[in-house]
Protein backbone atom coordinates (compact mmCIF):
# COMPACT_ATOMS: atom_id res chain seq x y z
CA UNK A 1 0.00 0.00 0.00
CA UNK A 2 0.89 3.29 -0.72
CA UNK A 3 1.23 6.24 1.44
CA UNK A 4 -1.98 8.38 0.25
CA UNK A 5 -4.40 9.58 3.07
CA UNK A 6 -5.59 6.61 4.51
CA UNK A 7 -8.48 8.43 6.43
CA UNK A 8 -10.94 8.77 3.68
CA UNK A 9 -10.54 4.47 2.68
CA UNK A 10 -11.02 3.54 6.80
CA UNK A 11 -14.03 6.46 6.91
CA UNK A 12 -15.74 3.95 4.07
CA UNK A 13 -14.61 1.44 5.54
CA UNK A 14 -16.52 2.27 8.66
CA UNK A 15 -19.54 3.67 7.07
CA UNK A 16 -20.28 0.23 5.62
CA UNK A 17 -18.95 -2.10 8.64
CA UNK A 18 -20.41 0.36 11.70
CA UNK A 19 -22.99 2.33 9.52
CA UNK A 20 -25.00 0.22 7.26
CA UNK A 21 -27.88 -1.27 8.22
CA UNK A 22 -27.67 -0.20 11.67
CA UNK A 23 -31.45 1.55 11.46
CA UNK A 24 -32.63 -2.23 10.96
CA UNK A 25 -31.62 -3.51 14.10
CA UNK A 26 -33.76 -3.25 16.95
CA UNK A 27 -33.47 -2.20 20.14
CA UNK A 28 -32.65 -4.98 22.49
CA UNK A 29 -33.14 -6.30 25.90
CA UNK A 30 -31.61 -6.29 28.48
CA UNK A 31 -29.04 -3.60 27.93
CA UNK A 32 -29.99 -1.54 25.15
CA UNK A 33 -33.46 -0.65 26.01
CA UNK A 34 -32.32 0.46 29.75
CA UNK A 35 -30.21 3.28 27.64
CA UNK A 36 -32.95 4.08 25.32
CA UNK A 37 -35.72 3.74 27.67
CA UNK A 38 -33.55 6.38 29.76
CA UNK A 39 -33.23 8.74 27.28
CA UNK A 40 -36.04 8.67 26.11
CA UNK A 41 -37.56 9.55 29.34
CA UNK A 42 -35.40 12.44 29.93
CA UNK A 43 -36.36 14.11 26.81
CA UNK A 44 -40.05 13.20 27.33
CA UNK A 45 -39.19 15.04 30.45
CA UNK A 46 -36.99 17.93 29.30
CA UNK A 47 -34.80 16.86 32.06
CA UNK A 48 -31.13 16.77 30.92
CA UNK A 49 -29.16 16.14 34.09
CA UNK A 50 -31.07 13.04 35.96
CA UNK A 51 -31.29 9.89 34.36
CA UNK A 52 -34.43 8.27 35.24
CA UNK A 53 -36.31 5.59 33.70
CA UNK A 54 -39.88 4.43 34.42
CA UNK A 55 -40.56 7.63 36.51
CA UNK A 56 -37.98 7.07 38.64
CA UNK A 57 -33.94 8.49 39.05
CA UNK A 58 -31.58 6.07 37.70
CA UNK A 59 -28.40 5.92 38.78
CA UNK A 60 -26.44 3.44 36.98
CA UNK A 61 -24.36 5.52 34.34
CA UNK A 62 -23.15 9.11 34.14
CA UNK A 63 -24.59 11.52 31.98
CA UNK A 64 -22.31 11.53 28.78
CA UNK A 65 -23.92 8.58 26.88
CA UNK A 66 -27.57 9.59 27.90
CA UNK A 67 -26.84 13.28 26.35
CA UNK A 68 -25.79 11.88 23.41
CA UNK A 69 -28.56 9.56 22.67
CA UNK A 70 -30.76 12.84 23.29
CA UNK A 71 -28.70 15.00 20.85
CA UNK A 72 -29.28 12.05 18.04
CA UNK A 73 -32.90 11.58 19.27
CA UNK A 74 -33.33 15.48 18.36
CA UNK A 75 -31.42 15.32 15.01
CA UNK A 76 -32.48 11.96 13.53
CA UNK A 77 -36.02 11.31 15.75
CA UNK A 78 -36.33 8.59 18.30
CA UNK A 79 -35.34 5.67 16.61
CA UNK A 80 -33.25 2.56 15.87
CA UNK A 81 -30.71 4.87 14.01
CA UNK A 82 -30.43 7.47 16.12
CA UNK A 83 -29.93 5.03 18.77
CA UNK A 84 -27.24 3.36 17.10
CA UNK A 85 -25.46 6.70 15.49
CA UNK A 86 -22.71 7.80 18.71
CA UNK A 87 -21.48 4.18 19.06
CA UNK A 88 -20.70 4.03 15.48
CA UNK A 89 -19.46 7.65 15.47
CA UNK A 90 -16.81 6.60 18.26
CA UNK A 91 -15.95 3.18 16.69
CA UNK A 92 -14.88 5.57 13.56
CA UNK A 93 -12.83 7.56 16.10
CA UNK A 94 -11.46 4.84 17.61
CA UNK A 95 -10.56 3.17 14.06
CA UNK A 96 -8.46 6.77 12.90
CA UNK A 97 -6.93 6.83 16.21
CA UNK A 98 -5.40 3.63 15.98
CA UNK A 99 -4.09 4.36 12.53
CA UNK A 100 -2.67 7.73 14.25
CA UNK A 101 -1.40 6.05 17.24
CA UNK A 102 0.05 3.44 15.23
CA UNK A 103 1.53 5.46 12.62
CA UNK A 104 3.75 7.41 14.84
CA UNK A 105 4.97 4.33 16.83
CA UNK A 106 5.96 2.13 13.56
CA UNK A 107 5.24 4.07 10.30
CA UNK A 108 2.23 3.96 7.60
CA UNK A 109 1.64 0.68 7.35
CA UNK A 110 1.07 -0.69 10.70
CA UNK A 111 -1.34 1.97 11.25
CA UNK A 112 -3.55 0.92 8.36
CA UNK A 113 -2.84 -2.44 9.38
CA UNK A 114 -4.21 -1.75 12.82
CA UNK A 115 -7.02 0.55 11.99
CA UNK A 116 -7.95 -2.10 9.02
CA UNK A 117 -7.22 -4.99 11.92
CA UNK A 118 -9.38 -3.53 14.48
CA UNK A 119 -12.44 -2.55 12.15
CA UNK A 120 -12.64 -5.77 10.71
CA UNK A 121 -12.81 -8.08 13.92
CA UNK A 122 -15.92 -9.43 15.78
CA UNK A 123 -15.90 -7.79 19.30
CA UNK A 124 -14.84 -4.23 17.87
CA UNK A 125 -17.68 -4.52 15.17
CA UNK A 126 -20.15 -5.51 17.69
CA UNK A 127 -19.87 -2.64 20.33
CA UNK A 128 -19.77 -0.33 17.16
CA UNK A 129 -23.10 -1.25 17.18
CA UNK A 130 -24.59 -1.78 20.55
CA UNK A 131 -26.17 1.12 22.62
CA UNK A 132 -23.39 0.97 25.59
CA UNK A 133 -21.36 3.63 26.67
CA UNK A 134 -18.07 1.47 26.18
CA UNK A 135 -17.26 2.96 22.79
CA UNK A 136 -16.92 6.47 24.62
CA UNK A 137 -14.67 5.22 27.34
CA UNK A 138 -12.88 3.59 24.84
CA UNK A 139 -11.88 6.78 22.64
CA UNK A 140 -11.52 8.44 25.65
CA UNK A 141 -8.64 5.77 27.88
CA UNK A 142 -7.38 6.10 24.35
CA UNK A 143 -6.82 9.57 24.08
CA UNK A 144 -5.52 9.37 28.02
CA UNK A 145 -3.08 6.64 26.81
CA UNK A 146 -1.92 8.06 23.84
CA UNK A 147 -1.56 11.65 24.83
CA UNK A 148 0.94 10.70 27.86
CA UNK A 149 2.97 8.44 25.83
CA UNK A 150 3.74 10.86 23.65
CA UNK A 151 4.14 13.44 26.34
CA UNK A 152 6.60 10.95 28.06
CA UNK A 153 8.51 9.79 25.14
CA UNK A 154 8.35 13.41 23.45
CA UNK A 155 9.09 15.80 26.39
CA UNK A 156 6.62 17.80 26.02
CA UNK A 157 4.19 17.62 29.27
CA UNK A 158 1.84 20.16 28.08
CA UNK A 159 0.13 17.27 26.46
CA UNK A 160 -0.71 15.04 29.77
CA UNK A 161 -2.96 18.09 30.14
CA UNK A 162 -5.03 16.35 27.00
CA UNK A 163 -4.87 12.69 28.84
CA UNK A 164 -6.84 15.06 32.14
CA UNK A 165 -9.24 16.05 30.20
CA UNK A 166 -9.65 12.79 28.30
CA UNK A 167 -9.73 11.38 31.55
CA UNK A 168 -12.73 13.90 32.82
CA UNK A 169 -14.66 13.07 29.95
CA UNK A 170 -14.49 9.18 30.53
CA UNK A 171 -15.49 9.65 34.27
CA UNK A 172 -18.50 11.27 32.87
CA UNK A 173 -19.25 8.20 30.77
CA UNK A 174 -18.60 5.41 32.22
CA UNK A 175 -17.47 6.42 36.27
CA UNK A 176 -14.21 6.46 38.32
CA UNK A 177 -13.26 3.86 36.06
CA UNK A 178 -11.94 5.85 33.78
CA UNK A 179 -9.55 7.72 35.98
CA UNK A 180 -8.33 4.28 38.07
CA UNK A 181 -7.49 2.22 34.92
CA UNK A 182 -5.44 4.19 32.93
CA UNK A 183 -3.93 5.52 35.70
CA UNK A 184 -2.99 1.92 36.66
CA UNK A 185 -1.42 0.92 33.40
CA UNK A 186 0.69 4.65 33.80
CA UNK A 187 1.76 3.76 37.02
CA UNK A 188 2.89 -0.04 35.71
CA UNK A 189 4.55 1.36 32.71
CA UNK A 190 6.95 3.56 34.54
CA UNK A 191 7.59 0.64 36.94
CA UNK A 192 8.96 -1.00 34.22
CA UNK A 193 10.68 1.81 33.20
CA UNK A 194 11.98 2.54 36.43
CA UNK A 195 11.17 5.62 36.18
CA UNK A 196 8.57 6.28 39.00
CA UNK A 197 10.26 10.17 39.59
CA UNK A 198 8.61 10.74 36.10
CA UNK A 199 5.06 11.36 38.00
CA UNK A 200 6.19 14.50 39.50
CA UNK A 201 6.70 15.86 35.58
CA UNK A 202 3.12 14.89 34.94
CA UNK A 203 1.36 18.00 36.43
CA UNK A 204 -0.42 15.84 38.90
CA UNK A 205 -1.04 18.93 41.49
CA UNK A 206 -3.20 20.59 38.17
CA UNK A 207 -3.73 17.87 35.83
CA UNK A 208 -5.89 15.40 38.24
CA UNK A 209 -7.70 18.80 39.94
CA UNK A 210 -8.56 19.48 35.65
CA UNK A 211 -10.06 15.95 35.44
CA UNK A 212 -12.14 16.60 38.25
CA UNK A 213 -13.44 19.69 37.62
CA UNK A 214 -14.89 18.26 34.29
CA UNK A 215 -16.56 15.41 36.00
CA UNK A 216 -17.82 17.43 38.93
CA UNK A 217 -20.10 19.14 36.18
CA UNK A 218 -22.31 16.47 36.82
CA UNK A 219 -21.21 14.67 40.39
CA UNK A 220 -21.68 17.11 42.26
CA UNK A 221 -25.12 18.45 40.67
CA UNK A 222 -25.96 14.76 41.39
CA UNK A 223 -25.12 14.55 45.05
CA UNK A 224 -26.91 18.50 46.20
CA UNK A 225 -30.03 17.03 44.05
CA UNK A 226 -30.05 13.76 44.93
CA UNK A 227 -27.76 13.45 47.80
CA UNK A 228 -26.99 9.59 49.76
CA UNK A 229 -29.38 7.99 47.58
CA UNK A 230 -27.04 8.70 44.22
CA UNK A 231 -23.44 8.06 46.08
CA UNK A 232 -25.28 4.39 47.62
CA UNK A 233 -26.56 3.35 44.31
CA UNK A 234 -23.92 4.63 41.64
CA UNK A 235 -21.04 4.51 43.77
CA UNK A 236 -22.21 1.50 45.68
CA UNK A 237 -24.47 -0.77 43.61
CA UNK A 238 -23.20 -0.12 40.02
CA UNK A 239 -19.53 0.45 41.03
CA UNK A 240 -18.39 -1.40 44.26
CA UNK A 241 -21.10 -4.05 44.11
CA UNK A 242 -20.16 -4.96 40.71
CA UNK A 243 -16.79 -5.72 41.24
CA UNK A 244 -17.25 -7.48 44.51
CA UNK A 245 -20.64 -9.58 43.70
CA UNK A 246 -21.37 -10.97 40.22
CA UNK A 247 -24.48 -10.21 38.75
CA UNK A 248 -23.59 -13.18 36.13
CA UNK A 249 -21.89 -15.93 38.40
CA UNK A 250 -22.29 -18.40 35.83
CA UNK A 251 -19.28 -15.81 33.84
CA UNK A 252 -17.54 -15.87 36.83
CA UNK A 253 -14.25 -17.60 35.54
CA UNK A 254 -10.70 -17.62 35.35
CA UNK A 255 -10.55 -18.41 31.62
CA UNK A 256 -13.45 -15.71 30.43
CA UNK A 257 -11.26 -12.93 29.10
CA UNK A 258 -8.93 -15.86 27.34
CA UNK A 259 -12.36 -16.96 25.64
CA UNK A 260 -13.34 -13.11 25.01
CA UNK A 261 -9.72 -12.14 23.48
CA UNK A 262 -9.40 -15.57 21.22
CA UNK A 263 -13.08 -14.88 19.77
CA UNK A 264 -12.79 -10.90 19.97
CA UNK A 265 -9.48 -11.03 17.38
CA UNK A 266 -10.46 -14.12 15.55
CA UNK A 267 -8.78 -15.02 13.28
CA UNK A 268 -5.77 -12.65 13.43
CA UNK A 269 -4.61 -14.24 16.21
CA UNK A 270 -4.46 -17.79 15.26
CA UNK A 271 -1.18 -17.02 13.66
CA UNK A 272 -0.20 -14.79 15.76
CA UNK A 273 -0.26 -17.07 18.89
CA UNK A 274 1.09 -19.93 16.51
CA UNK A 275 3.98 -17.81 15.63
CA UNK A 276 5.01 -16.73 19.54
CA UNK A 277 4.72 -20.16 21.11
CA UNK A 278 7.01 -21.48 18.03
CA UNK A 279 9.53 -18.77 18.50
CA UNK A 280 9.41 -19.36 22.40
CA UNK A 281 9.60 -23.06 22.13
CA UNK A 282 12.74 -22.65 19.18
CA UNK A 283 14.68 -19.63 21.82
CA UNK A 284 13.09 -20.65 24.90
CA UNK A 285 13.19 -17.50 25.91
CA UNK A 286 11.32 -13.94 26.15
CA UNK A 287 11.80 -11.31 23.85
CA UNK A 288 13.65 -8.23 24.40
CA UNK A 289 11.53 -5.05 24.69
CA UNK A 290 11.62 -1.84 23.58
CA UNK A 291 9.84 1.42 25.14
CA UNK A 292 7.36 1.06 22.70
CA UNK A 293 6.55 -2.63 23.18
CA UNK A 294 7.04 -2.18 26.67
CA UNK A 295 4.08 0.12 26.50
CA UNK A 296 1.67 -1.31 24.43
CA UNK A 297 2.10 -4.76 26.44
CA UNK A 298 1.47 -3.60 29.61
CA UNK A 299 -1.40 -1.22 27.84
CA UNK A 300 -2.96 -4.73 26.74
CA UNK A 301 -2.19 -6.92 29.83
CA UNK A 302 -3.65 -5.05 32.55
CA UNK A 303 -6.40 -4.17 31.08
CA UNK A 304 -8.17 -8.11 31.21
CA UNK A 305 -6.05 -8.47 34.69
CA UNK A 306 -7.73 -5.82 36.11
CA UNK A 307 -11.15 -6.78 34.82
CA UNK A 308 -10.65 -10.60 35.64
CA UNK A 309 -10.24 -9.97 39.24
CA UNK A 310 -13.84 -8.41 39.01
CA UNK A 311 -16.77 -10.81 40.17
CA UNK A 312 -18.79 -9.43 37.53
CA UNK A 313 -17.50 -9.72 33.56
CA UNK A 314 -19.14 -8.51 30.22
CA UNK A 315 -17.60 -8.86 26.84
CA UNK A 316 -17.83 -5.16 26.82
CA UNK A 317 -14.84 -4.70 29.58
CA UNK A 318 -12.17 -5.73 27.48
CA UNK A 319 -12.93 -2.84 24.86
CA UNK A 320 -9.79 -0.74 26.25
CA UNK A 321 -7.00 -2.94 25.47
CA UNK A 322 -7.73 -3.58 21.20
CA UNK A 323 -6.11 -1.06 20.24
CA UNK A 324 -2.78 -1.80 21.82
CA UNK A 325 -2.98 -5.57 20.53
CA UNK A 326 -4.15 -4.30 16.87
CA UNK A 327 -1.20 -2.47 16.72
CA UNK A 328 1.28 -5.19 18.12
CA UNK A 329 -0.33 -7.52 15.55
CA UNK A 330 0.19 -5.29 12.98
CA UNK A 331 3.17 -5.53 13.05
CA UNK A 332 3.25 -8.85 12.73
CA UNK A 333 1.13 -9.15 9.59
CA UNK A 334 3.26 -6.41 8.09
CA UNK A 335 5.57 -9.00 7.27
CA UNK A 336 2.77 -11.34 6.16
CA UNK A 337 0.87 -9.15 3.60
CA UNK A 338 -0.69 -11.62 1.79
CA UNK A 339 -2.31 -13.53 4.45
CA UNK A 340 -3.31 -10.45 6.17
CA UNK A 341 -5.06 -9.22 3.20
CA UNK A 342 -6.94 -12.57 2.64
CA UNK A 343 -7.88 -12.58 6.26
CA UNK A 344 -8.98 -8.55 6.51
CA UNK A 345 -11.18 -9.34 3.50
CA UNK A 346 -12.90 -12.63 4.55
CA UNK A 347 -13.97 -10.72 7.80
CA UNK A 348 -15.15 -7.25 6.22
CA UNK A 349 -17.14 -9.51 3.82
CA UNK A 350 -17.97 -11.60 6.57
CA UNK A 351 -19.22 -8.86 8.95
CA UNK A 352 -20.72 -6.84 6.86
CA UNK A 353 -23.19 -9.58 6.33
CA UNK A 354 -23.52 -10.04 9.80
CA UNK A 355 -25.14 -7.20 10.33
CA UNK A 356 -27.87 -8.27 8.03
CA UNK A 357 -27.82 -11.43 9.85
CA UNK A 358 -27.63 -10.35 13.40
CA UNK A 359 -31.47 -8.52 12.70
CA UNK A 360 -33.37 -11.34 12.67
CA UNK A 361 -31.48 -12.38 16.39
CA UNK A 362 -31.92 -9.14 17.72
CA UNK A 363 -35.58 -8.84 16.78
CA UNK A 364 -36.15 -12.11 19.13
CA UNK A 365 -34.51 -10.61 22.03
CA UNK A 366 -36.66 -6.72 21.36
CA UNK A 367 -39.64 -6.25 22.62
CA UNK A 368 -40.44 -4.61 19.04
CA UNK A 369 -42.67 -6.55 17.59
CA UNK A 370 -44.57 -7.70 20.31
CA UNK A 371 -45.15 -3.72 20.85
CA UNK A 372 -46.94 -3.28 17.33
CA UNK A 373 -49.06 -6.15 18.80
CA UNK A 374 -49.76 -4.68 22.41
CA UNK A 375 -51.05 -1.42 20.67
CA UNK A 376 -53.25 -2.30 19.11
CA UNK A 377 -55.13 -3.86 22.41
CA UNK A 378 -54.04 -1.66 25.27
CA UNK A 379 -53.91 2.41 25.31
CA UNK A 380 -53.05 4.59 28.29
CA UNK A 381 -56.27 4.19 30.33
CA UNK A 382 -55.55 0.51 30.27
CA UNK A 383 -53.38 -1.32 33.29
CA UNK A 384 -50.88 -3.70 31.03
CA UNK A 385 -48.83 -6.25 32.95
CA UNK A 386 -46.16 -8.07 32.19
CA UNK A 387 -45.86 -12.01 33.58
CA UNK A 388 -42.75 -14.59 33.11
CA UNK A 389 -39.10 -14.96 32.65
CA UNK A 390 -37.73 -11.43 31.83
CA UNK A 391 -39.59 -7.89 32.24
CA UNK A 392 -38.67 -6.05 28.63
CA UNK A 393 -37.39 -2.61 28.68
CA UNK A 394 -37.85 -2.47 24.78
CA UNK A 395 -41.38 -3.08 24.94
CA UNK A 396 -41.88 -0.26 27.08
CA UNK A 397 -39.50 1.73 24.78
CA UNK A 398 -41.85 0.88 21.44
CA UNK A 399 -45.20 0.62 23.01
CA UNK A 400 -45.12 4.06 25.18
CA UNK A 401 -47.24 2.56 27.90
CA UNK A 402 -46.64 1.90 31.63
CA UNK A 403 -46.46 -1.88 32.16
CA UNK A 404 -46.37 -3.30 34.91
CA UNK A 405 -44.37 -6.30 36.29
CA UNK A 406 -46.95 -9.04 38.17
CA UNK A 407 -45.44 -11.03 40.54
CA UNK A 408 -47.23 -13.62 43.04
CA UNK A 409 -46.89 -12.48 46.22
CA UNK A 410 -44.51 -14.97 47.79
CA UNK A 411 -42.25 -13.87 44.99
CA UNK A 412 -42.28 -10.68 46.02
CA UNK A 413 -39.41 -10.57 48.94
CA UNK A 414 -37.14 -11.84 45.32
CA UNK A 415 -37.31 -8.64 43.60
CA UNK A 416 -38.39 -6.30 45.47
CA UNK A 417 -35.50 -3.30 45.91
CA UNK A 418 -32.63 -4.19 48.17
CA UNK A 419 -30.13 -1.52 48.64
CA UNK A 420 -25.87 -3.08 48.37
CA UNK A 421 -28.00 -5.97 45.96
CA UNK A 422 -28.77 -6.55 42.65
CA UNK A 423 -32.63 -6.73 43.21
CA UNK A 424 -31.76 -2.87 43.04
CA UNK A 425 -31.84 -2.55 39.49
CA UNK A 426 -35.48 -3.63 39.41
CA UNK A 427 -36.60 -0.07 39.26
CA UNK A 428 -39.63 -1.04 36.58
CA UNK A 429 -43.19 -1.08 38.66
CA UNK A 430 -44.26 -3.49 40.61
CA UNK A 431 -47.74 -5.50 41.27
CA UNK A 432 -48.70 -8.55 42.99
CA UNK A 433 -50.92 -11.13 41.45
CA UNK A 434 -53.40 -9.66 44.03
CA UNK A 435 -53.57 -6.27 43.66
CA UNK A 436 -54.81 -6.13 39.86
CA UNK A 437 -56.95 -2.76 39.96
CA UNK A 438 -60.97 -3.00 38.90
CA UNK A 439 -60.23 -1.82 35.50
CA UNK A 440 -59.20 -2.89 31.95
CA UNK A 441 -56.35 -5.19 32.11
CA UNK A 442 -54.48 -6.39 29.62
CA UNK A 443 -51.62 -9.34 30.22
CA UNK A 444 -48.46 -10.02 28.24
CA UNK A 445 -47.37 -13.43 29.14
CA UNK A 446 -44.53 -15.83 28.10
CA UNK A 447 -45.47 -18.46 26.30
CA UNK A 448 -43.97 -20.86 28.02
CA UNK A 449 -45.53 -19.36 31.38
CA UNK A 450 -49.53 -19.06 30.25
CA UNK A 451 -50.38 -22.19 32.16
CA UNK A 452 -48.96 -21.02 35.27
CA UNK A 453 -50.73 -17.69 34.64
CA UNK A 454 -53.79 -19.08 33.87
CA UNK A 455 -54.04 -20.92 37.16
CA UNK A 456 -52.17 -18.22 39.83
CA UNK A 457 -53.96 -15.15 38.35
CA UNK A 458 -57.74 -14.25 39.61
CA UNK A 459 -60.33 -13.40 36.48
CA UNK A 460 -61.38 -14.65 33.66
CA UNK A 461 -58.59 -14.32 31.34
CA UNK A 462 -59.33 -14.57 26.58
CA UNK A 463 -56.16 -14.44 24.60
CA UNK A 464 -56.30 -12.04 22.59
CA UNK A 465 -53.23 -11.78 20.16
CA UNK A 466 -49.80 -13.73 20.31
CA UNK A 467 -46.77 -13.55 18.68
CA UNK A 468 -44.12 -16.11 18.30
CA UNK A 469 -43.09 -16.30 22.00
CA UNK A 470 -45.97 -14.04 24.06
CA UNK A 471 -49.06 -14.49 24.48
CA UNK A 472 -51.40 -11.51 25.29
CA UNK A 473 -54.85 -11.98 27.35
CA UNK A 474 -57.54 -9.77 28.10
CA UNK A 475 -59.19 -9.89 31.58
CA UNK A 476 -62.91 -10.23 31.16
CA UNK A 477 -65.19 -7.79 33.45
CA UNK A 478 -68.14 -8.87 35.36
CA UNK A 479 -70.75 -7.68 32.01
CA UNK A 480 -68.29 -9.35 29.65
CA UNK A 481 -68.93 -12.58 31.41
CA UNK A 482 -72.57 -12.47 32.16
CA UNK A 483 -72.77 -11.88 28.62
Amino acid sequence: MDKANPYPILFGLCLVLFFLGSWLIPVTDPTESCYTLTAKEMLEAGDFFSPRIHGNFWYDKPIFFYWELILAYGIFGVNEFASRFFPAVFATCGVMLTYYFGNKLYGHKVGLFAAVLLAATPEFWYLSHAIITDMTLFCAISVTLMSFYFGYTGGNTKLYYISYVAVGIGMLTKGPIAFCLPGLIIFLFLLIQKDLKHLLKMKLLTGIPLAFAIAAVWYVPMYIIHGQEFIDNFFGVHNFLRATVSEHPKFDVWYYYTVIFLLGFFPYCLPVIYSLVKKFWRERRLPNLDTKEKFLLTWALTVPIVFQSFATKYVTYTLPYMMPVAILFAGYFVKREKIFYRMAAAMIIFLTAATFIAIPICEKNSGKELAEVLVKHADEETCVVSYGYRYSYSLVYYSGLKIWRLEKPEDMHKVTPQKMQWSSLNVMPIMTTRDLPDKKIIAIVDSNWSEDFLNSVAGTWVMVDQTEEHKIFNRLSRKEISE
